[in-house]
């Protein structure tokens, strides 16, 4: 059976049939029915300060009465300006160049695009193929595409895609057979070096992961150590490192950048959804100066960008969000109460035998469900159980992301909680008894359950 990935169905039918959302309000959302959910994902971890902030949508209002955009070729403005302030200094030392673009596949499609440029700037054409890891989404235009291993969307358009190699997937929830987790970290460098050597390292533009895989894996943190022998491998045969921070960066994970955790630091990186936290779309691509001056040299700067890179309001956005970000402290919030609600969920859910991990960092939380513990076999894929289990807690009044296929594309079951970094206590409460209840509900509804 081919998995239809609940996160993105184009079918007519399946869209009429959504309710139609009316209004929403911090950390909840109204449908035209007058429903109430509490929204524990914010979509797909999109919705950092919830819903209708006075603050952000006042400095929305503010520009749209001033201009909406200038183009980037013909303006600077002080938005965009103020932006690029704020995220140098939430990015740290080395991350003063940056492009913003309208989304998550855009920035990644940049980083491809300026990791292409930079080598060829340097004479070294010959690197134009990328590797990355199993089970990772990188985005749905072709070339982020192309570096994606998720079998549902990529799919329609194989035949198409540039050519990419992919290393497995680093889960320690599920090593390779004969693997203990301990040595999980120096097996899949070493498995990155091989596939390096193999393609031959003068071919390989960059290795491109995400440090917390999001929706093709069910939140995937990489084990103690990894990101920083990644850093060794790629150092030591001229590969460039790209860290894929759409969903897991920008605070998300307790800290500004998620390789933070890792104390590694990225040539490029992209970011997104948590960055103006779905007021307007925005995105970035940032990289290290070394990038910058062969860029900066032979072309003048990064040969990308469209029509709307650093859109003037959009840019407003992202001031109001990251200003109130560091001004509340939330990032802080973020790494302690989700230490908390992690705990919380395995004790609510520690009688549920098909709960096999629950896992992640900060407010970005995966569960993953199999059908036995013990050998962590995955449910029947015909039973879409993560599909069953959303409309069971979109039922309770809770909004999760539900994502199926995360072993190989067509067998495991995972949810996805990412609630807003300005959650309260009780809403986490909340969303911790709400999604026991619904769990419950969904795997009592299975055949013979």
């Amino acid at each position: 059976m081919r998995y239809r990935d609940p996160s993105w169905d184009p079918t007519p039918g399946r869209r009429a049939a959504l309710p139609r959302v009316a209004w929403g309000k911090g950390s909840y959302v109204h449908d035209a029915a007058g429903r109430r959910y509490l929204d524990a994902s914010g979509g797909p971890a999109v919705f950092a300060l919830g819903h209708a902030h006075d603050e952000v949508n006042e400095a929305i209002q503010r520009q749209l009465g001033r201009i909406a955009h200038g183009y980037r070729y013909t303006f600077s403005s002080d938005p965009l300006e103020e932006l690029q302030a704020l995220l140098h200094a939430a990015a740290g030392p080395g991350f003063e160049s940056m492009l913003f673009v309208c989304g998550g596949s855009e920035a990644v499609e940049s980083a491809l695009k300026i990791a292409l440029q930079f080598h060829s700037g340097r004479g070294e054409r010959s690197r134009r193929r990328f590797i990355s890891r199993r089970r990772s989404w990188h985005g749905n235009t072709l070339g982020a595409l192309a570096v994606s291993d998720f079998r549902a969307r990529r799919e329609p358009f194989e035949g198409a895609l540039v050519e990419a190699s992919f290393v497995d997937s680093v889960n320690a929830y599920r090593p390779p057979p004969g693997v203990a987790v301990a040595d999980l970290a120096r097996h899949a460098a070493d498995e990155l070096e091989a596939e390096i050597l193999s393609q031959g390292a003068g071919r390989i533009a960059a290795f491109i992961f995400e440090p917390v895989v999001g929706a093709a894996g069910g939140v995937v943190p990489a084990p103690s150590g990894y990101a920083a022998l990644v850093r060794e491998v790629c150092d030591r045969h001229g590969v460039l490192m790209i860290a894929d921070e759409v969903m897991c960066g920008s605070g998300r994970c307790g800290t500004w950048r998620a390789l933070e955790h890792d104390g590694v630091r990225p040539d490029i990186f992209a970011v997104a959804k948590s960055l103006a936290a779905g007021y307007v779309p925005l995105g970035a691509t940032l990289y290290q100066p070394h990038i910058a001056e062969v860029l900066d040299a032979v072309d003048g700067g990064p040969l990308t960008g469209h029509t709307f890179t650093g859109h003037t309001l959009a840019c407003a956005a992202g001031v109001a969000v990251q200003t109130i970000v560091r001004r509340d402290g939330l990032l802080g919030r973020v790494a302690r109460d989700g230490e908390r609600l992690r705990a919380e969920l395995a004790r609510e859910l520690g009688d549920v035998a098909a709960v096999g991990d629950v896992r992640g960092r900060g407010f970005f939380i995966g569960v993953e469900l199999v059908a036995d513990r013990d050998s962590r076999t995955p449910f029947d894929p015909g039973l879409q159980l993560c599909v069953r289990v959303g409309r069971a807690a979109a039922a309770e009044g809770l909004l999760i992301y539900p994502v199926g296929g995360n072993l190989d594309g067509v067998r495991g079951d995972a949810l996805i909680l990412a609630p807003p970094f300005n959650a309260t206590a009780a809403e986490l409460e909340e969303l911790v008894t709400l999604f026991g209840r619904a769990l419950r509900t969904a795997l009592a509804g299975l055949p013979g359950g």
